[in-house]
């Protein structure tokens, strides 16, 4: 019996969310899966079970588990400098001081990298090499990850990190990164449906879902393209993250025939750095999955333009789910969908916080409305964009802040905060805060 339908039918349509697609995870094995909706509004095609979506930051963890396979072959180090094997590309000296990173905190965001997320690229525009990326040169449209707080002391989410990772495990192997992780993760663990393709092949573009706003508007050209592949290139669909999240299982317990050793199973999911504010209720980060304080649920979420996703299993249970949706407004919608089955299956270690059910409420977000500043220099404008705030500072292309709370919102590209406190609209980034105080 699918118990998850109702609910996220009911919220589907409350939401304005196109399409949804999940799977569900009971005792190691996929119980159950399911589709509501369609792959783009106005559109008769419906959701199916091999619809592929994007899976944006999920790709990170299934990219850190083939790199733990080559550390399981001995072809890396976890705590080497990666600069020691890197040939095409070398994490550059900050000001003059050569930093040393390693794969345990590029996979943890440990490293102090920036380079948070990427926005892609629209599906005629010219597309950087990983190289390019990594520079930061054109046709490249984010700075390069450099260097900027010191290695393993804190949590700086960095998908320029994972793209060092890439150029790596290419390097290594001398093999592309795309048949890379069919022969090391997808075609081993059977995630048929799945493939790290940007752009997609034309056989497996007429199944993919178009992306959509919080507003319901489709992303012009249907997606965006993220040749960032290890950070956010992967198109999936729930039942094969089921298949991943089963594969992470297996590997932690040493079940017979799992890809990974469970002595490196075991650090994969062993806390290397706190997360804070927690990320989809997880609040630490392993090698690769965001993670319980124990270690015990893993999982990760994944938001590129028009897509929100997410994956979350229990390691001892064998409980889990993934649900994805074609929507900036889906996020939302996963959690809930997770909160509804922690309580149908009996997921005795799942504790959603209130905040995964409250979002600010219109009123709030119209009055925050208007012109500000902080200190004496920089401006910004704000108004309410769907169930968060599209803020444009002075001199910048407007950024989007996505709600985590009824009084935190987060921005979508970049690690800024905003908090409505005690009356006041409060700008937090890298441990400074700036009140905004009104024009």
């Amino acid at each position: 019996m699918d118990v998850l339908r109702d609910g996220i039918e009911a919220d589907r349509e409350g939401l304005g969310v196109p399409g949804v697609s999940w799977a569900v995870i009971e005792n190691g094995e996929i119980t159950s899966t399911g589709t509501v909706g369609v792959l783009e509004t106005g559109k008769s095609a419906a959701v199916e079970p091999g619809s592929l979506f994007q899976a944006a930051s999920i790709s990170k963890p299934v990219a850190a588990f083939a790199m733990l396979r080559l550390v399981d072959r001995g072809l890396l180090e976890l705590d080497e400098d990666v600069n020691g094997r890197l040939k095409s590309w070398q994490v550059p000296s900050t000001r003059g001081w050569k930093p040393v990173v390693t794969l345990r905190q590029l996979a943890s965001h440990s490293a102090g990298l920036t380079t948070p997320g990427f926005p892609g690229y629209h599906r005629d525009a010219p597309l950087p090499t990983t190289v390019e990326i990594l520079n930061g040169t054109e046709p490249s449209n984010t700075a390069g990850p450099r260097v900027e707080r010191i290695p393993g002391v804190q949590f700086a989410y960095s998908g320029g990190g994972t793209t060092v990772m890439q150029q790596l495990l290419e390097d290594v192997t001398d093999t592309p990164f795309p048949d890379l992780m069919r022969e090391l993760v997808l075609d081993p663990l059977g995630m048929s449906d799945s493939a790290y393709a940007q752009p997609l092949p034309s056989e497996l573009a007429g199944r993919a879902a178009t992306g959509h706003g919080e507003k319901g508007d489709p992303v012009d050209g249907g997606w965006h393209l993220y040749p960032e592949l290890a950070a956010a290139g992967l198109w999936t669909t729930p039942t094969d993250l089921a298949r991943f999240g089963i594969g992470v299982q297996q590997s932690y317990a040493g079940a017979h025939g799992a890809l990974l050793s469970p002595e490196l199973a075991r650090q994969m999911l062993t806390p290397v750095i706190q997360i804070d504010p927690p990320i989809a209720g997880l609040t630490h980060v392993g090698i690769g999955p965001f993670l319980s304080a124990s270690g015990q649920l893993f999982g990760h979420s994944g938001g590129n333009l028009g897509f929100r996703c997410n994956l979350l299993v229990d390691r001892m249970s064998g409980y889990g789910a993934a649900v994805m949706t074609n929507s900036d407004a889906g996020n939302r919608l996963s959690l809930r969908a997770f909160a509804t089955a922690a309580s149908a299956y009996g997921w005795e270690n799942y504790r959603p916080t209130d905040e995964l059910f409250e979002l600010p409420s219109a009123e709030v977000l119209a009055e925050l409305a208007g012109d500000y500043r902080l200190g004496d220099r920089i401006r910004l404008a704000v108004q309410p964009w769907g169930s968060g705030l599209l803020v444009t500072f002075a001199g910048q292309p407007p950024l989007r802040f996505i709600a985590l709370s009824p009084t935190r919102l987060m921005a979508s590209s970049t690690q800024a905060q905003l908090e409505l406190r005690d009356g006041r609209l409060v700008f937090e980034q890298a441990g400074l805060e700036l009140d905004c105080v009104r024009e």
